[in-house]
Order: structure tokens, then C-alpha cells, then sequence
């Protein structure tokens, strides 16, 4: 999982999910050997590969933030998280084949009422983008 954040603004992905029926509203991500040079792939490798793909955005720096657990009491599912900076667009994004990612470059400041009208539109919020929604939250706006 990708956090890329830089200038005021956050790298997010869309993308239709089978598991709820609908277009996800969430942080990049990718897994660790989904491509033939599998055997050298790392966290930061394939969090940079992955960045790339599905945003169109290079990291000069890529900072393993450890590991977590997406949902500890029913799954044994982890992720890495990854803190991206230095960004530079170099293509569209959009993923590869058959994705169909939609690439938005959203300010934190606004990030709550961005979600919010994603979600009238139907689209569902993936849980982790509570890292960067947590003091909007908290404050109680």
C-alpha cells in the first residue's frame, strides 16, 4: 500500500472492486511478485512499480513504514506501507490491462468532502483511507 503524499495532495486510485459490486475509492497498492521478475521483488521495489502503473507518478524516495493488519480478527491478510515522495508524473496511470483505474490527485484539505461525494455517487471507501481522514474524524467536522 502506497501513501504518496506530497505538496498538499494525495495520490489516490479508483477502480471497480467484484468483491462489493462497485468502483473502490482507495490508496495504490499491488502485491509483491505479480510479474516475471518475481524472485527480485521486494516491498519498496514492487511499491514503486506498482505507483507507476496504476498513477502514472515515480517516487524518488520510497520509505518502508512496517507492516499491518487489515483485519486481525477474521484474516491473516497484511500489507507494507510505503510512504512515496519526490514524485514525478511520467504517464497516465490507469493500471495495467484490464484494470481500469481512474487516477485522482486529491489536496488533504479536501480529501473528507472528496470522500464524501465519491461515496453519494455509490462508490466505496477503502477503511485505510482513514490514515489520512483521521484528525478531519476526531475534530468532529
Amino acid at each position: 500500500m502506497i501513501l504518496a503524499v506530497e505538496d498538499g495532495h494525495v495520490l489516490l486510485v479508483e477502480q471497480y472492486r467484484v468483491p462489493l459490486g462497485r468502483n473502490c475509492l482507495e490508496l495504490p497498492a499491488g502485491l509483491i511478485g505479480d510479474h516475471d521478475e518475481s524472485e527480485k521483488d521486494d516491498p519498496l521495489s514492487a511499491a514503486g512499480r506498482e505507483l507507476e502503473e496504476e498513477t502514472g507518478y515515480r517516487a524518488a524516495r520510497l520509505k518502508d513504514c512496517g507492516t499491518y493488519f487489515s483485519s486481525p480478527g477474521m484474516l491473516g491478510e497484511s500489507f507494507t506501507l510505503v510512504r512515496a515522495s519526490g514524485l514525478t508524473r511520467v504517464g497516465d496511470g490507469g493500471g495495467v490491462h484490464g484494470e481500469n483505474i481512474t487516477v485522482h490527485r486529491i489536496p488533504v484539505s479536501g480529501l473528507g468532502e472528496f470522500c464524501r461525494s465519491k461515496r453519494e455517487e455509490g462508490c466505496g471507501i477503502d477503511v485505510r483511507l482513514l490514515i489520512l481522514l483521521a484528525n478531519e474524524i476526531l475534530a468532529g467536522e
